[in-house]
């Protein structure tokens, strides 16, 4: 049986105790969650204290969703990837930045191959400060030229984050040669 996440992924009593103050929790959508985990590990390493890979934004009528059912695009849930972090060791700006740059903003709804709403370019804000820096940057970036086209990503408010299956979580940690269409744009 999978477990809901109301909005946090449990560290243990350590964390909680001794790094909470400085402990943040990030929720992005850029496509196919194992390639969107495995780009953010690979960049972050010890500034993630953990991540896991889920549905989120998705329609109240269908809580708790399987792969299968968030693929048939009725549920309107996003694949995401659920991060907190130690802000001493990473700003949100430079998680922002990062997500902007690893996936393409500038689609609908689609990634490479990957084609579904719940592939679309999403973040998932958790307090009212991180809604403000993705709004600025999205701004910032969509008067940089770095794209062709205007982001489009949406900005929304973090809901409950459902855990996908145990099978999905570092995906591409235990299949190195998995399926995987992320690239750094610039």
């Amino acid at each position: 049986q999978r477990r809901v996440h109301g909005g946090h992924i449990g560290l243990g009593t350590f964390l909680r105790t001794k790094m909470a103050a400085r402990v943040q929790l990030a929720t992005f959508g850029a496509g196919c969650f194992w390639g969107t985990e495995k780009f953010f590990k690979k960049q972050f390493k010890d500034g993630l204290l953990s991540s896991a890979v889920g549905y989120m934004g998705g329609d109240a009528a269908h809580p708790n969703p399987t792969y299968e059912d968030v693929c048939t695009g009725r549920t309107n849930h996003a694949e995401v990837l659920q991060v907190k972090y130690d802000e001493d060791k990473v700003s949100y700006d430079d998680l922002l930045m990062f997500f902007w740059r690893m996936h393409d903003p500038t689609t609908l709804n689609r990634q490479g191959n990957d084609t579904g709403t719940q592939y679309r370019s999403v973040v998932f804000f958790h307090t009212p400060e991180q809604r403000d820096r993705a709004v600025d940057l999205k701004e910032q970036l969509n008067s940089s030229g770095k794209f062709r086209a205007p982001i489009i990503t949406e900005i929304a408010p973090a809901s409950t984050f459902w855990s996908a299956e145990d099978y999905h979580q570092s995906y591409l940690e235990r299949n190195p040669a998995g399926y995987c269409n992320h690239r750094l744009y610039w």
